[in-house]
């Protein structure tokens, strides 16, 4: 018994140690062929003249910003397609209080929604330049752009601040 445990263990050994070794390891994952790492350009967001991240700007020009494009430029004056974005309307407003004395105290709503299109949709137009009024502000964010390859891509947001 003795014989047959000294010849089994180093077989038994032996062959689960040739399976272990024999075992190849996993390959590194390899980049696609033809990937590139790509560094987005710096981008900026433009409502006719008006660029940055907070711009003020007087009722007159405000009303006609609200008409214009959404346009989205590199250093190098590449313009990219605009694919969606969304835009905040914060519009100034009044409520009274509950206790039934007339008191009526400032206060703001907000009118926000995704669009597909740029300049605005008529309605919005219509409404914005209807009723925008000086310490009210729009807001496009969530910028989404596309370069001439199809790459996708976000803009930086556009605040306008009506003084």
């Amino acid at each position: 018994m003795a014989g047959i445990a000294k010849i089994l263990f180093p077989a038994v050994f032996f062959f689960t140690a040739s399976i272990a070794f024999a075992q190849k390891p996993k390959p590194a994952t390899a980049k696609p062929a033809g990937f590139q790492k790509y560094t987005p350009p710096r981008l900026t967001s433009m409502l006719g003249i008006r660029s940055g991240d907070s711009v003020s700007v007087l009722l007159e020009e405000a009303v006609q910003l609200v008409k214009l494009p959404l346009k989205v430029t590199d250093d190098k004056k590449n313009v990219y397609t605009v694919t969606s974005y969304q835009a905040l309307y914060k519009k100034r407003g009044v409520t009274e209080s509950e206790d039934m004395s007339g008191k009526t105290s400032p206060t703001f709503t907000t009118v926000i929604d995704n669009f597909k299109t740029t300049p605005l949709p008529l309605i919005w137009i219509k409404t914005l330049t209807e009723t925008l009024r000086t310490g009210e502000e729009l807001f496009f964010f969530d910028i989404v752009v596309k370069d001439a390859q199809g790459r996708l891509m976000f803009a930086p947001n556009l605040r306008i601040k009506v003084k």
